[in-house]
């Protein structure tokens, strides 16, 4: 499995904000302490606040919520990524959702406070999550779209194309309830060959 080291990160961020200087990333990154939760854990559980923000060193993470006793998969978390509920870490309030290790996991965290001092220190690093909760909300609106407009298969597709190393790293069944498909028709569309 992938393991994100601190020049993986650099180019990661430097995805929303190109103009982001070296300084800066080290300060950030310099911050990160190690965090370590086993497959199957809780990384955090709806109704406790988030009260670090984790980037991801190693390992896949499932973020989801539950309604009426049904698990719905919102997002999946992998290296070089963020893991986080942003509304929990942002306003500091209880998590509606949860974040739970798929694979023994390995993170580097910073906490809300320590971060906010941060922003307080550096512009550019204020700027960059400015530009990441961006891309982060145009995403969303991306994705709530192919919800209502596409078809399974032309959502399939499009998940195959950005993600498809996932298949082979998270259980099937979480990939068919993120992409809001039957798993039976899941499984027929992993197994034909049109994709």
């Amino acid at each position: 499995m992938n393991t994100a080291t601190a020049a993986d990160y650099k180019v990661f961020l430097r995805r929303f904000y190109a103009e982001v200087d070296d300084g800066a990333l080290d300060l950030l990154l310099g911050e990160l302490r190690p965090l370590a939760v086993r497959k199957g854990d809780f990384v955090l559980r709806a109704g406790q606040v988030q009260r670090e923000l984790l980037f991801v060193f190693q390992g896949v993470q499932l973020t989801s919520f539950d309604h009426d006793g049904d698990e719905h998969v919102i997002t999946f978390s992998y290296p070089p990524s963020l893991a986080g509920i942003p509304d929990s870490f942002f306003y500091q309030t209880p998590a509606q959702d949860s974040i739970r290790a798929l694979t023994d996991s390995t993170f580097g965290s910073i906490s809300f406070h320590r971060l906010q001092e941060l922003f307080d220190q550096s512009q550019p690093l204020e700027r960059l999550f400015r530009k990441m909760v961006e891309a982060k909300l145009s995403g969303l609106i991306m994705r709530h779209k192919e919800f209502h407009a596409l078809t399974i298969k032309e959502r399939f597709r499009r998940f195959a194309q950005r993600s498809a190393h996932l298949f082979h790293l998270v259980p099937h069944k979480y990939i068919a309830n993120y992409l809001r498909i039957n798993p039976t028709n899941f499984s027929k569309l992993y197994n034909s060959t049109a994709w």
